[in-house]
């Protein structure tokens, strides 16, 4: 149970989750259909990452609290790179590859009836999503530190 209250008491951990749910949050007004989505809250991909947000809001509350220049900032700084990475590299590839497929269903399904589901295409991040997501994970590591 000791184990438990620690987690829950841990600022570090409770402030990176936030950002992670504040842009989760803001994704339901960023839509491409420029009205309110609400169920984008519970999806990946979109404007802005919640991976980038999490993952800079953690490596900065390190930094302020470990120092920029630790051991424990770096490997932090380390994952967070690869993860904003996999979200503009190998995710957006996977995003790209479902909007083609779906629309290979497409042309299939105007000449037959093929009963398929759509597969997902925003799973990735453009550059710029990423880019914000940052931004916000650092503005809000900073300004509730």
């Amino acid at each position: 149970m000791n184990v438990f209250l620690e987690v829950f008491s841990n600022g570090v951990l409770g402030i990176s989750i936030f950002a992670c749910f504040l842009a989760q949050f803001i994704k339901i007004f960023t839509g491409r259909y420029k009205k309110l989505e609400l169920a984008r809250i519970f999806t990946s991909g979109g404007m802005p990452s919640s991976h980038s947000s999490f993952v800079t809001s953690l490596a900065t509350l390190v930094g302020l609290e470990r120092g920029f220049d630790s051991i424990d900032f770096a490997i932090v700084c380390v994952f967070a790179l690869i993860i904003m990475y996999d979200a503009t590299g190998v995710r957006r590839a996977v995003g790209k590859q479902a909007a083609i497929i779906n629309q290979m269903l497409d042309d299939l399904h105007n000449k037959k009836h093929i009963e398929q589901k759509k597969l997902k295409e925003l799973i990735g991040h453009t550059p710029k999503e990423v880019l914000f997501g940052a931004i916000l994970g650092i503005t809000i590591a900073i300004i509730l530190a």
